[in-house]
């Protein structure tokens, strides 16, 4: 989860939720890391999960990601829950919660519905308290909080109290 966490603090950096992922193979060896990227690029799709499942596909030359273990920070959306499962992942490790747009626990359970072919497993909270924090101070800059230790541009906007589309301030972290 450490790495995810880098990741996602470097996605802050360029204006991005603070979102991280890794793929580790299954000896848990590092195959592929991503930060969210859809301020940097402007793709709706270039969430952290989807990336980092795209350039492990690409390092293992597979699709399929057998034994691979999925590591975000955020529980994932629908669409990056979908993903993993498509990728066919045998676990997914996420941090905090994601009350607005979790897709494994908070709203629907995408990746353990017993009518698809695929589901694997899953475990959450881990270290939920460092993810969701990483989260609440993003947002909570953007809303006017201290932006003296963020990026420039990404000041600039909390200083006029633009949030960024997606914004999702009631992210909460649990231990659970």
């Amino acid at each position: 989860m450490e790495q995810a966490l880098e990741q996602a603090r470097a996605a802050a950096g360029h204006c991005d939720v603070p979102i991280g992922a890794v793929v580790l193979d299954p000896t848990g060896a590092l195959v592929a890391a991503a930060g969210n990227e859809r301020e940097l690029t402007g793709d709706p799709t270039a969430h952290a999960e989807v990336l980092a499942l795209r350039r492990a596909a690409a390092h293992l030359g597979t699709r399929h990601l057998y034994g691979c273990t999925l590591v975000v920070t955020l529980e994932p959306c629908a669409m990056c829950a979908g993903a993993a499962v498509l990728s066919r992942v045998g676990r997914i490790v996420y941090g905090a919660l994601d009350p607005k747009a979790g897709a494994i626990a908070s709203l629907f359970d995408v990746v353990r519905d017993p009518r698809l072919n695929h589901r694997p497993a899953v475990t959450g909270g881990v270290m939920a308290d460092e993810c969701g924090q990483l989260i609440r101070q993003f947002f909570g800059m953007l809303s006017g909080g201290d932006v003296s230790e963020w990026p420039m541009e990404l000041a600039s906007k909390a200083s006029v109290g633009q949030p960024t589309e997606g914004s999702n301030p009631s992210v909460t972290a649990t231990d659970g």
